[in-house]
């Protein structure tokens, strides 16, 4: 029988750490009019305050990590801090996706109801109030210096996801490879909210795949739809937000890995 092409690419793009979860490379995913995104420039993730020796190495030499972007909220932060990560040789961008610049940044007002929410009206909100940190999360993978960059928030659904559709899209990745990267932290959310679940800032979660650990496609494609017909795309937002057309090609560049030519 023959073998799925996309569950084959999930697998390829996952990477497995002893106490870190949903973790995968935004590589491999296709690209419109050609091309699929690089392999080792940029990774998505759960927390990282959790990391072992070995896990803080693993991303440290083969994976070349050299930055991380935070996008938890700064009591999330003062609470869980960055464990191993606080002393090693990376450079740690705090950059809060909120829902807006006016809003409270506590966690506890970013979802006060876990149970019940409208995901894809969070993700517009989410957008709405981050322009200025997703841009400068745009600059950091520009930099060569930076890479390789990853990009995390708690459970590497909510504001990760929201982080990631903006990068894949601006970059020309199909909607539904951005959807399909979304809905595949299904695979591990159970392992994400049980350990998110023993920390101080995250207790009282509801079950996996219900409330904000609900996780399904179509709130993505409803996402990227709402985002297209207010906005142009993730590309043209980007550019009302103050990238600069350069620093739009510059990441298409970074991320796109065009088919060889004969």
């Amino acid at each position: 029988m023959p073998t799925d092409p996309m569950v084959s690419l999930a697998a390829q793009r996952w990477i497995d750490f002893a106490e870190i979860d949903n973790v995968r490379d935004l590589g491999g995913l296709p690209v419109t009019g050609g091309g699929t995104t690089r392999f080792g420039m940029v990774f998505r993730s759960s927390t990282l305050q959790q990391a072992t020796c070995e896990d803080l190495t693993q991303l440290l030499e083969p994976l070349g990590l050299r930055t991380v972007i935070d996008l938890r909220l700064p009591d999330e932060v003062e609470r869980e801090g960055y464990g191993l990560f606080a002393d090693a040789a990376v450079h740690i961008a705090n950059l809060p996706i909120r829902k807006s610049v006016q809003s409270s940044l506590a966690a506890r007002d970013l979802v006060p109801d876990k149970t019940r929410v409208d995901l894809t009206d969070l993700y517009g909100q989410l957008l709405n109030g981050s322009g200025d940190h997703i841009v400068e999360a745009v600059r950091l993978i520009i930099d060569p210096a930076r890479r390789s960059v990853l990009f995390h928030c708690a459970a590497g659904k909510d504001r990760t996801g929201v982080l990631a559709a903006v990068l894949l899209d601006a970059v020309g990745v199909t909607a539904e490879a951005i959807a399909d990267d979304y809905e595949i932290t299904n695979q591990r959310m159970r392992r994400v909210r049980d350990r998110l679940d023993a920390l101080p800032s995250y207790a009282g979660l509801p079950q996996a795949n219900t409330g904000i650990l609900a996780i399904s496609a179509d709130v993505m494609l409803r996402f990227l739809e709402k985002l297209h017909a207010e906005h142009g795309g993730a590309g043209a937002w980007l550019l009302t937000q103050g990238l600069t057309e350069t620093e739009l090609h510059q990441l298409r560049q970074t991320l796109v890995e065009l088919p060889a030519s004969n």
